[in-house]
Parts: C-alpha cells; sequence; structure tokens
C-alpha cells in the first residue's frame, strides 16, 4: 500500500540517479478504473488527458504531489499528461533521448525558449535548462512492465549532464551501464526530463499501458501558459 512518507527513503536515490520507483501507488480497482475510463486509443499515445475529470483529480491528490514535491524547490502542480499503450496493434521503439520540450498553449518567443515545434496541434518548446531541473515526471503503469514489453531503459546519473548533444548521448550509451525500470502494474516511475532513456518494441501479446505525467515548480514567463493547466 502507498505511504505518504514514502518519498523522503527516496530522496537520495532520485537525487544521484535522476529516477526512482515507487511500488503500490495505485490498487487493482483504481487501474481497472483508469484503463476503463481512458478507453482504447489509436496510435502510440493520446496526448491533452490531463483536461480528464479522473486524470486531473489523480494528477492532483496528496498521493502524487506528496511523492514529486519533496523533489522540486517549491510547490508545484500537473502540466501535461499524456497515455501511451504500447501493444501489437501499436508497437514501437525509442532511441535514447532527454524529454526537453514543454507544451504551451500559445506560441510567445520568449528568451531562453527556442527551438519551437507543433505537435498534434499544440506549440512545443524547449525552455532553458534550469526549469527543466525543477520539473518531474511521474509514470504510473497500469500494466507490469519489463524486458519483455518494453520498459524504459535508463542511464542513471545522466539528468546531471545538462542538455546534451547528440554527439554526447553516443559516447555516454558506450561509456555507462544502463538500467532497465521494471515496474510492476500499480507503481510508479519518478525520473527527471534530462535523464537519458529509451525503450524497445514489447515481445508480447498484452498491453503496457502507462500514465506519463509532468510537474513544474515554477510559472512560465513572458505570458507563456501551459498548454494543459487552467
Amino acid at each position: 500500500m502507498f505511504r505518504k512518507d514514502i518519498s523522503v527513503s527516496l530522496t537520495g536515490t532520485l537525487a544521484k540517479q535522476g529516477f526512482a520507483m515507487v511500488p503500490g501507488v495505485l490498487d487493482e480497482a483504481e487501474r481497472t478504473e483508469l484503463i476503463d475510463k481512458l478507453g482504447p486509443i489509436i496510435g502510440a499515445g493520446q496526448r491533452g488527458i490531463l483536461g480528464l475529470p479522473p486524470i486531473a483529480k489523480l494528477a492532483s491528490s496528496d498521493r502524487l504531489l506528496s511523492l514529486v514535491e519533496s523533489y522540486l524547490p517549491a510547490q508545484s502542480q500537473a502540466v501535461r499528461a499524456i497515455y501511451f499503450d504500447k501493444n501489437p496493434n501499436s508497437n514501437w521503439m525509442v532511441t535514447w533521448h532527454q524529454d526537453l520540450t514543454i507544451a504551451a498553449r500559445e506560441r510567445i518567443d520568449v528568451s531562453g525558449f527556442d527551438p519551437w515545434s507543433t505537435k498534434d496541434g499544440v506549440p512545443h518548446v524547449q525552455p532553458p535548462v534550469h526549469l527543466l531541473e525543477q520539473m518531474m515526471t511521474v509514470r504510473l503503469h497500469l500494466d507490469d512492465s519489463d524486458k519483455t514489453n518494453g520498459a524504459l531503459r535508463v542511464i542513471p546519473g545522466s539528468h546531471r549532464l545538462g542538455r546534451l548533444s547528440a554527439e554526447a548521448i553516443q559516447e555516454l550509451r558506450i561509456q555507462q551501464p544502463s538500467e532497465l525500470c521494471c515496474v510492476a502494474a500499480g507503481g510508479a516511475l519518478l525520473m527527471r526530463p534530462l535523464l537519458l532513456h529509451s525503450s524497445g518494441k514489447s515481445q508480447t501479446a498484452g498491453h503496457r499501458r502507462v500514465i506519463h505525467i509532468e510537474y513544474a515548480s515554477f510559472a512560465l514567463p513572458g505570458g507563456l501558459q501551459w498548454n494543459e493547466t487552467p
């Protein structure tokens, strides 16, 4: 069963490694209800789900906020949520990368925010590194995630190296060992956006469903607004 004080024991691990795994955040009934309410999706994932009432309620719950607020410099809020479902009909691999973009309500040119791109009609931009360092991602696993179905693989400590070039990523892959993040259904993977990570294709006939929620402890400058917050 999830405990509110569990984040205390994870502080050192997450600060040093850039990720931590927390079991038992969701029980079976909650997982079943979320799967039912989210329904099937077309393609790899569904963006913009923070606007759905059950996801908004979960993202702002004490149980999730208590997981992230110990690691962020100020009060945090959920700013983006994505639902992923890796299965035989929608199967993919992800090369080594960092999560460098945020979703904005509209494009406003602000110093340090560059380059801009568009994903599913929503403006995305790379903020300065010092702001990415004030963010945390919680990946809630609705199914078991392991080496057979495309679990996330990370390079521990890589979040402390700033924004990495393609060349630096290739060098790091060779020099540093990676770790597979096997998380049981109902568990959560906490990770820093700058943590280098990848995932392979699933080799099973089942699902690997994950709710990916991003938290930030700062307001956007220059009139910029988060796309998924009120």
